[in-house]
């Protein structure tokens, strides 16, 4: 995570702080176009590591406004239960409904614009759902569970 946090001060991020080894970066930068900043960090990782990610950015604003809209607020006891996965965009109805019937019975999820948010109490391991949600919507995601999801809310904060 170190030369992922270097790449993100080599294009005038700070602070930067990342939590845990999957890619999550909190940071200050003045963006001013959110689709050329994270082509720009795909290629620096390419250019580093042989591989070009889909980069998602979600702002401090959104992070917060996801978790406050959590519809399973009681989920939110057993973090690793509730997953948040961000959109590309909103998904259309056809899609989601489709991606319904990926969902075991245990399992629920509510969209709110380009947040999903599914709660799996059986895990995210078995959920065919978590398996198949890209091509059921016809997107890539990324997903965190509610503990990530905190945990860099809680790091954003330290930048207010």
């Amino acid at each position: 995570m170190k030369g992922l946090s270097k790449i993100f001060e080599a294009v005038k991020c700070e602070p930067v702080k990342t939590y845990i080894q999957s890619g999550n970066v909190v940071f200050k930068a003045d963006i001013q176009s959110v689709s050329q900043f994270g082509d720009e960090i795909s290629k620096a990782i390419e250019s580093d590591y042989g591989f070009r990610p889909a980069i998602r950015l979600v702002d401090a604003k959104a992070l917060r406004t996801a978790i406050t809209s959590n519809p399973f607020p009681k989920a939110a006891s057993e973090p690793t239960s509730l997953h948040l996965f961000f959109l590309e965009e909103a998904p259309q109805k056809s899609r989601v409904d489709a991606a319904r019937n990926l969902l075991s019975e245990s399992e629920s999820i509510k969209i709110t614009g380009k947040c999903l948010y599914l709660h799996a109490p059986d895990g995210i391991a078995p959920s065919k759902f978590a398996k198949g949600i890209d091509r059921a919507l016809g997107m890539n995601t990324t997903a965190r569970n509610w503990r990530t999801i905190t945990k860099l809310a809680e790091l954003v904060s330290t930048f207010d």
